[in-house]
Protein backbone atom coordinates (compact mmCIF):
# COMPACT_ATOMS: atom_id res chain seq x y z
CA UNK A 1 0.00 0.00 0.00
CA UNK A 2 1.22 3.65 -0.91
CA UNK A 3 1.11 6.34 2.05
CA UNK A 4 0.69 9.40 -0.01
CA UNK A 5 2.90 12.30 2.19
CA UNK A 6 1.23 14.84 3.84
CA UNK A 7 0.43 17.74 1.15
CA UNK A 8 -0.50 21.15 1.64
CA UNK A 9 -3.88 20.21 0.32
CA UNK A 10 -4.88 17.66 3.09
CA UNK A 11 -3.27 19.65 5.57
CA UNK A 12 -5.65 22.49 4.76
CA UNK A 13 -8.75 19.83 4.73
CA UNK A 14 -7.70 18.77 8.09
CA UNK A 15 -7.73 22.31 9.31
CA UNK A 16 -11.19 22.44 8.19
CA UNK A 17 -11.89 19.23 10.38
CA UNK A 18 -10.12 20.29 13.31
CA UNK A 19 -11.67 23.57 13.71
CA UNK A 20 -14.80 21.90 15.98
CA UNK A 21 -12.38 20.39 18.23
CA UNK A 22 -9.39 22.75 17.89
CA UNK A 23 -10.33 23.71 22.15
CA UNK A 24 -10.14 20.41 23.20
CA UNK A 25 -7.13 18.76 21.34
CA UNK A 26 -5.18 21.37 22.23
CA UNK A 27 -5.26 20.32 26.06
CA UNK A 28 -4.75 16.95 25.29
CA UNK A 29 -3.51 16.42 21.63
CA UNK A 30 -0.66 14.88 22.94
CA UNK A 31 -2.32 12.15 24.25
CA UNK A 32 -3.66 11.26 20.80
CA UNK A 33 -7.50 12.50 20.36
CA UNK A 34 -10.04 14.92 22.08
CA UNK A 35 -11.15 11.20 24.03
CA UNK A 36 -7.67 10.58 25.40
CA UNK A 37 -6.87 11.51 29.12
CA UNK A 38 -3.76 14.01 29.79
CA UNK A 39 -1.46 12.33 31.70
CA UNK A 40 -1.63 14.89 34.84
CA UNK A 41 1.04 18.11 34.55
CA UNK A 42 4.30 17.17 36.85
CA UNK A 43 5.15 19.88 39.65
CA UNK A 44 9.03 20.54 40.06
CA UNK A 45 11.12 23.49 40.67
CA UNK A 46 12.71 24.82 38.34
CA UNK A 47 11.87 27.44 35.30
CA UNK A 48 9.24 29.38 33.30
CA UNK A 49 9.36 31.13 30.65
CA UNK A 50 8.79 34.81 30.67
CA UNK A 51 9.90 37.92 28.47
CA UNK A 52 10.38 37.62 24.80
CA UNK A 53 12.62 39.73 23.24
CA UNK A 54 13.72 40.43 19.72
CA UNK A 55 17.53 39.62 19.42
CA UNK A 56 17.61 39.99 15.96
CA UNK A 57 16.12 40.95 12.56
CA UNK A 58 16.33 40.65 9.03
CA UNK A 59 17.05 36.88 8.38
CA UNK A 60 15.89 34.23 5.57
CA UNK A 61 14.39 31.36 6.98
CA UNK A 62 17.26 30.53 9.88
CA UNK A 63 17.59 26.76 10.19
CA UNK A 64 21.17 25.22 11.82
CA UNK A 65 22.36 26.66 15.08
CA UNK A 66 25.13 25.90 16.75
CA UNK A 67 27.41 27.57 19.79
CA UNK A 68 30.91 28.40 19.59
CA UNK A 69 33.25 28.71 22.92
CA UNK A 70 32.76 32.58 23.27
CA UNK A 71 28.77 32.41 23.27
CA UNK A 72 28.05 33.60 20.44
CA UNK A 73 26.13 31.27 17.48
CA UNK A 74 27.19 30.03 14.14
CA UNK A 75 23.22 30.14 11.97
CA UNK A 76 22.65 29.41 8.45
CA UNK A 77 20.24 30.61 6.33
CA UNK A 78 18.51 27.05 4.62
CA UNK A 79 18.03 28.90 0.72
CA UNK A 80 20.74 31.12 1.00
CA UNK A 81 23.42 28.61 1.74
CA UNK A 82 24.96 31.53 4.04
CA UNK A 83 26.27 31.32 7.36
CA UNK A 84 26.54 33.90 10.17
CA UNK A 85 28.05 34.46 13.84
CA UNK A 86 25.59 35.83 16.31
CA UNK A 87 27.12 37.67 19.59
CA UNK A 88 24.51 37.82 22.35
CA UNK A 89 24.04 41.17 22.11
CA UNK A 90 22.86 40.82 18.31
CA UNK A 91 26.03 41.93 16.48
CA UNK A 92 25.20 39.64 13.01
CA UNK A 93 28.12 38.66 10.84
CA UNK A 94 28.31 36.96 7.67
CA UNK A 95 30.83 34.58 7.31
CA UNK A 96 30.83 32.52 4.05
CA UNK A 97 28.76 30.39 1.98
CA UNK A 98 28.54 26.58 2.19
CA UNK A 99 29.97 25.61 -1.19
CA UNK A 100 28.01 23.41 -3.64
CA UNK A 101 24.59 23.80 -1.49
CA UNK A 102 21.36 24.04 -3.42
CA UNK A 103 18.01 24.65 -2.43
CA UNK A 104 14.59 24.84 -4.23
CA UNK A 105 12.82 26.40 -1.57
CA UNK A 106 11.15 29.82 -2.17
CA UNK A 107 7.87 32.01 -1.74
CA UNK A 108 6.27 29.69 -4.66
CA UNK A 109 7.69 26.36 -3.82
CA UNK A 110 7.15 24.30 -0.84
CA UNK A 111 10.41 22.76 -0.61
CA UNK A 112 12.65 21.81 2.47
CA UNK A 113 16.10 21.67 0.85
CA UNK A 114 19.41 23.75 1.14
CA UNK A 115 21.77 24.53 4.38
CA UNK A 116 20.69 22.91 7.31
CA UNK A 117 22.04 21.46 10.63
CA UNK A 118 24.93 23.15 12.05
CA UNK A 119 27.61 21.35 14.67
CA UNK A 120 30.55 23.00 15.80
CA UNK A 121 33.05 20.84 16.97
CA UNK A 122 33.34 20.06 20.74
CA UNK A 123 37.02 20.66 19.90
CA UNK A 124 36.84 24.03 18.51
CA UNK A 125 39.40 25.66 19.66
CA UNK A 126 41.99 22.75 18.79
CA UNK A 127 40.54 21.84 15.19
CA UNK A 128 38.57 24.62 14.67
CA UNK A 129 36.00 22.41 12.13
CA UNK A 130 32.16 23.29 12.05
CA UNK A 131 30.10 20.51 10.53
CA UNK A 132 26.95 21.36 8.05
CA UNK A 133 24.11 19.64 6.57
CA UNK A 134 22.98 20.50 3.59
CA UNK A 135 21.54 19.15 0.25
CA UNK A 136 23.95 19.17 -3.20
CA UNK A 137 22.92 18.14 -6.30
CA UNK A 138 23.00 14.65 -5.67
CA UNK A 139 21.34 14.03 -2.49
CA UNK A 140 22.26 15.35 1.11
CA UNK A 141 25.36 15.54 2.52
CA UNK A 142 27.22 15.62 5.82
CA UNK A 143 30.58 18.06 5.28
CA UNK A 144 33.22 19.28 7.45
CA UNK A 145 34.64 22.88 7.15
CA UNK A 146 37.63 25.01 9.03
CA UNK A 147 36.70 28.12 10.68
CA UNK A 148 39.13 30.73 11.60
CA UNK A 149 37.14 32.58 13.34
CA UNK A 150 36.63 35.09 9.97
CA UNK A 151 36.05 32.94 7.03
CA UNK A 152 35.26 29.33 6.29
CA UNK A 153 37.78 26.98 4.33
CA UNK A 154 39.00 23.25 3.81
CA UNK A 155 35.43 21.43 2.25
CA UNK A 156 34.99 17.93 2.83
CA UNK A 157 32.40 15.82 2.67
CA UNK A 158 32.43 13.40 5.25
CA UNK A 159 29.03 10.93 4.48
CA UNK A 160 27.18 11.71 1.11
CA UNK A 161 24.50 9.93 -0.62
CA UNK A 162 21.36 10.16 1.50
CA UNK A 163 18.57 10.59 -1.03
CA UNK A 164 17.24 14.12 -1.08
CA UNK A 165 13.97 15.13 -1.91
CA UNK A 166 11.72 18.87 -2.06
CA UNK A 167 10.63 17.63 0.91
CA UNK A 168 11.40 15.06 3.80
CA UNK A 169 15.17 15.92 4.42
CA UNK A 170 15.47 15.45 7.81
CA UNK A 171 18.93 17.87 9.03
CA UNK A 172 19.08 18.34 12.40
CA UNK A 173 23.11 17.44 13.11
CA UNK A 174 24.32 17.56 16.96
CA UNK A 175 27.34 16.41 18.95
CA UNK A 176 26.36 13.71 21.51
CA UNK A 177 27.65 13.53 24.68
CA UNK A 178 29.74 10.76 23.96
CA UNK A 179 31.54 13.31 21.29
CA UNK A 180 29.57 11.70 18.19
CA UNK A 181 27.88 13.73 15.49
CA UNK A 182 23.95 12.16 15.42
CA UNK A 183 22.04 13.33 12.01
CA UNK A 184 18.12 13.09 11.25
CA UNK A 185 17.54 12.13 7.89
CA UNK A 186 13.88 11.96 6.11
CA UNK A 187 12.27 9.44 4.25
CA UNK A 188 12.95 12.00 0.70
CA UNK A 189 9.29 11.44 0.69
CA UNK A 190 9.82 7.42 -0.59
CA UNK A 191 7.97 5.85 2.64
CA UNK A 192 9.64 2.80 2.00
CA UNK A 193 13.31 4.13 2.51
CA UNK A 194 12.42 4.08 6.37
CA UNK A 195 12.05 0.59 7.46
CA UNK A 196 15.23 -0.60 5.03
CA UNK A 197 18.19 -0.84 7.04
CA UNK A 198 20.71 -0.69 4.48
CA UNK A 199 19.27 3.27 3.29
CA UNK A 200 20.36 5.84 4.99
CA UNK A 201 17.06 7.60 5.11
CA UNK A 202 14.33 7.99 7.34
CA UNK A 203 16.98 7.26 10.41
CA UNK A 204 19.06 8.93 12.74
CA UNK A 205 22.74 8.22 11.71
CA UNK A 206 25.49 8.09 14.70
CA UNK A 207 29.22 9.04 12.90
CA UNK A 208 32.74 10.17 14.42
CA UNK A 209 34.35 13.00 13.40
CA UNK A 210 36.30 11.77 10.66
CA UNK A 211 32.91 10.17 8.84
CA UNK A 212 33.03 7.11 9.84
CA UNK A 213 29.90 4.39 11.47
CA UNK A 214 30.60 5.06 14.89
CA UNK A 215 31.56 2.37 17.16
CA UNK A 216 28.59 0.39 19.39
CA UNK A 217 26.61 1.41 16.54
CA UNK A 218 23.67 -1.18 16.60
CA UNK A 219 23.84 -2.44 12.76
CA UNK A 220 27.41 -2.38 12.29
CA UNK A 221 26.35 0.52 10.08
CA UNK A 222 25.78 4.35 9.92
CA UNK A 223 22.31 3.81 11.21
CA UNK A 224 21.59 4.41 15.04
CA UNK A 225 17.81 4.37 14.88
CA UNK A 226 15.26 3.84 11.98
CA UNK A 227 11.50 3.56 11.14
CA UNK A 228 11.17 8.02 10.92
CA UNK A 229 9.66 10.13 8.43
CA UNK A 230 10.94 13.11 9.09
CA UNK A 231 12.79 13.93 12.24
CA UNK A 232 14.41 17.66 12.55
CA UNK A 233 14.66 17.74 15.89
CA UNK A 234 17.28 16.29 18.99
CA UNK A 235 18.24 16.84 21.89
CA UNK A 236 20.17 15.12 25.28
CA UNK A 237 18.47 15.57 28.84
CA UNK A 238 20.97 15.52 31.55
CA UNK A 239 21.39 11.84 31.64
CA UNK A 240 22.45 11.50 28.08
CA UNK A 241 18.68 10.37 27.11
CA UNK A 242 18.13 11.51 23.49
CA UNK A 243 15.12 12.97 22.23
CA UNK A 244 13.64 13.50 19.33
CA UNK A 245 10.87 15.51 17.13
CA UNK A 246 9.93 13.80 14.45
CA UNK A 247 6.91 15.33 11.14
CA UNK A 248 3.82 13.07 11.04
CA UNK A 249 1.77 13.07 7.77
CA UNK A 250 -1.87 13.86 8.52
CA UNK A 251 -2.96 11.92 11.86
CA UNK A 252 0.43 12.96 14.64
CA UNK A 253 3.38 14.41 15.09
CA UNK A 254 6.14 13.02 17.52
CA UNK A 255 8.39 13.21 20.37
CA UNK A 256 10.58 10.43 21.08
CA UNK A 257 12.74 8.63 23.33
CA UNK A 258 15.47 7.30 21.21
CA UNK A 259 17.47 4.08 21.83
CA UNK A 260 19.91 2.42 19.91
CA UNK A 261 18.56 -0.28 16.95
CA UNK A 262 14.85 0.42 18.03
CA UNK A 263 12.64 1.32 15.12
CA UNK A 264 10.01 4.22 15.22
CA UNK A 265 7.18 2.44 13.21
CA UNK A 266 6.51 4.76 9.90
CA UNK A 267 5.29 3.95 7.87
CA UNK A 268 3.61 1.46 9.82
CA UNK A 269 2.91 3.26 12.84
CA UNK A 270 1.97 6.91 12.57
CA UNK A 271 1.39 8.08 16.62
CA UNK A 272 1.44 4.88 19.50
CA UNK A 273 0.11 1.70 17.59
CA UNK A 274 0.47 -2.35 18.58
CA UNK A 275 2.47 -3.80 15.70
CA UNK A 276 5.37 -6.24 17.30
CA UNK A 277 8.64 -5.06 16.90
CA UNK A 278 7.49 -0.78 16.73
CA UNK A 279 8.41 1.64 19.53
CA UNK A 280 5.86 3.99 20.65
CA UNK A 281 5.99 7.93 20.71
CA UNK A 282 6.74 9.53 24.24
CA UNK A 283 4.05 12.44 23.00
CA UNK A 284 1.99 13.14 19.85
CA UNK A 285 -0.17 15.76 18.63
CA UNK A 286 -2.22 16.68 15.31
CA UNK A 287 -0.62 18.56 12.61
CA UNK A 288 -2.52 21.37 13.18
CA UNK A 289 -1.20 21.88 16.51
CA UNK A 290 2.46 20.97 16.18
CA UNK A 291 4.20 20.77 13.18
CA UNK A 292 7.60 20.31 15.05
CA UNK A 293 11.29 20.70 13.99
CA UNK A 294 13.85 21.57 16.52
CA UNK A 295 13.62 20.91 20.23
CA UNK A 296 15.84 21.88 23.14
CA UNK A 297 15.81 20.70 26.45
CA UNK A 298 16.14 23.11 29.81
CA UNK A 299 15.97 22.63 33.21
CA UNK A 300 13.51 19.79 33.59
CA UNK A 301 11.45 20.39 30.79
CA UNK A 302 11.62 20.15 26.53
CA UNK A 303 10.60 22.74 24.48
CA UNK A 304 9.60 22.05 21.14
CA UNK A 305 9.41 24.34 17.96
CA UNK A 306 6.09 23.96 15.85
CA UNK A 307 5.88 25.44 12.22
CA UNK A 308 2.06 24.96 11.36
CA UNK A 309 1.22 25.04 15.24
CA UNK A 310 3.07 28.75 15.79
CA UNK A 311 3.83 27.97 19.14
CA UNK A 312 6.59 26.41 21.37
CA UNK A 313 5.78 23.51 23.47
CA UNK A 314 7.43 23.18 27.12
CA UNK A 315 6.96 19.42 27.73
CA UNK A 316 7.92 18.40 31.18
CA UNK A 317 10.03 15.43 31.53
CA UNK A 318 9.94 12.77 34.13
CA UNK A 319 12.64 10.21 33.93
CA UNK A 320 11.58 8.01 30.60
CA UNK A 321 8.28 9.78 30.27
CA UNK A 322 6.47 13.20 29.90
CA UNK A 323 3.82 14.97 31.32
CA UNK A 324 1.40 17.65 30.07
CA UNK A 325 2.58 19.88 27.42
CA UNK A 326 2.04 23.74 27.64
CA UNK A 327 1.37 26.14 24.88
CA UNK A 328 3.46 29.53 24.86
CA UNK A 329 3.12 32.24 22.49
CA UNK A 330 0.92 31.01 20.12
CA UNK A 331 0.21 32.92 17.15
CA UNK A 332 2.58 35.48 18.30
CA UNK A 333 5.48 35.22 16.29
CA UNK A 334 4.93 32.62 13.55
CA UNK A 335 6.07 29.83 12.30
CA UNK A 336 9.08 29.06 15.13
CA UNK A 337 11.95 26.36 13.21
CA UNK A 338 14.27 25.92 15.46
CA UNK A 339 15.16 26.31 19.77
CA UNK A 340 18.31 26.01 21.57
CA UNK A 341 19.36 26.72 25.22
CA UNK A 342 22.30 29.19 25.73
CA UNK A 343 24.74 27.62 27.41
CA UNK A 344 25.62 29.62 31.02
CA UNK A 345 22.36 31.57 30.59
CA UNK A 346 18.55 30.88 31.83
CA UNK A 347 17.22 31.55 28.05
CA UNK A 348 16.77 29.95 24.60
CA UNK A 349 17.37 31.22 21.30
CA UNK A 350 14.48 30.50 18.99
CA UNK A 351 14.13 30.89 15.39
CA UNK A 352 11.43 31.86 13.27
CA UNK A 353 10.46 30.60 9.40
CA UNK A 354 7.86 32.80 7.81
CA UNK A 355 9.95 33.77 5.09
CA UNK A 356 9.03 30.74 3.17
CA UNK A 357 7.00 29.35 1.40
CA UNK A 358 3.93 27.98 3.98
CA UNK A 359 5.01 31.41 5.75
CA UNK A 360 4.71 33.65 2.91
CA UNK A 361 6.03 36.71 4.38
CA UNK A 362 8.90 38.33 2.70
CA UNK A 363 12.52 37.99 2.52
CA UNK A 364 14.27 39.17 5.64
CA UNK A 365 11.57 38.82 7.84
CA UNK A 366 12.12 36.43 10.14
CA UNK A 367 13.65 36.88 13.55
CA UNK A 368 16.15 35.60 16.28
CA UNK A 369 14.54 35.88 19.47
CA UNK A 370 15.73 35.24 23.07
CA UNK A 371 12.82 33.77 25.79
CA UNK A 372 13.67 34.19 28.95
CA UNK A 373 13.42 31.67 31.72
CA UNK A 374 12.76 32.69 35.41
CA UNK A 375 13.38 30.87 38.59
CA UNK A 376 9.79 29.16 39.88
CA UNK A 377 9.25 27.12 42.74
CA UNK A 378 6.97 24.98 40.28
CA UNK A 379 5.48 24.61 37.41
Amino acid sequence: MTIPRRTTGSRRLRAVIAVGVMAVSTLVGFAGTSSSTASPPRHHAGSQPGTVRTLSTGWTVPWGLSWLPDGSALIGERDSAKLFRLTRNGEKTFIGTVPEATARGSLTVDANDGVLGIAVSPCWEEDHYIYVMHTAEEGNRIVRMKYDGSTLSDYHVLLGGIQKSLIHNGGRLKFGPDGYLYATTGDANVSATAQDKNSLNGKILRLTTDGKPAPGNPFDSYVYSYGHRNAQGLTWDPQGRLWESELGQDTYDEINLIEPGKNYGWPTCEGPCTTDGMTNPKAHWQPTDASPSGIAYADGDLYMATMRGRRLYRIPVDGTEVGTPVELYKNQYGRLRTVEKVPGKNALWVLTTNADYNGKQPAGSDQVLEVELTSSASH
